[in-house]
């Protein structure tokens, strides 16, 4: 399937990139819009079949910031001591920015392309309730985005920084449902490739899941260790 080759590119590029990302984000950033004007363009002017072919899966249905957000979510998985976590945690918010740019892209659009649609009232009610919940994504992504900048994040208490950072958590899960809602009328056509695609989606959503609250009791059974051996 096309999203697991992305994905597993993808946290290839995010080990080998890692010390490059960390030390010029702003490249990244770059050529991130870069891709998306690319992509714009694009769809109205001709660009050679392979390229175009590579940015249909990339930008428009937007795998590679799929893939991203999926690295930075599993980071929460690893310990921050383990190998996985040591190396790739330090440029989390830069990996989130670069999904970011590449979903603002890929949303806008979608959001553009069934605007006609919408206001002549030709629209079945799943695809409105993927747009509607596009929406909300956008709104979410929009907050998520701006404040993983460190220019704001530093202006910001930590307290409200972190509070506003769990709504990644519903962010994530919306993203599950948002696939549904798209995929579901083909799948129950009987199309094959939408049935796999939501059987790798639900396996990937669902494995982070679990692990992410195996994760989250691990680390609340060894604060509560460590606090029982500080001495009195």
């Amino acid at each position: 399937m096309e999203f697991l080759i992305v994905l597993a590119a993808t946290i290839l590029a995010c080990f080998a990139l890692r010390n490059p990302v960390k030390r010029w984000p702003v490249l990244f950033y770059v050529l991130a819009v870069a891709l998306v004007m690319l992509f714009i363009c694009g769809a109205y002017v001709p660009l050679p079949r392979p390229l175009w072919s590579l940015l249909l899966v990339l930008v428009q249905k937007c795998m590679l910031s799929l893939a991203l957000f999926v690295v930075v979510m599993y980071l929460g998985v690893f310990a921050r001591e383990s190998k996985v976590g040591t190396w790739l945690r330090p440029i989390r918010a830069e990996l989130s920015i670069v999904a970011w740019i590449l979903s603002l892209g890929h949303m806008t659009m979608y959001l553009v392309s069934y605007a006609p649609r919408l206001l002549a009232g030709r629209i079945d009610g799943n695809v409105l309730a993927a747009l509607v919940l596009a929406l909300v994504l956008f709104a979410l992504l929009l907050v998520l985005g701006v404040t993983s900048f460190n220019v704001v994040k530093k202006r910001m208490k930590t307290g409200t920084w972190k509070r506003v950072q769990l709504l990644a958590y519903p962010f994530f899960g919306l993203v599950y449902v948002h696939l549904l809602l798209m995929l579901l009328p083909s799948a129950l056509r009987g199309g094959e490739a939408a049935q796999t695609s939501i059987v790798v989606y639900s396996v990937v959503f669902g494995a982070y899941a679990v692990l992410r609250v195996v994760r989250a009791v691990r680390d609340c059974r060894a604060g509560l260790k460590n606090e029982a051996q500080v001495p009195a």
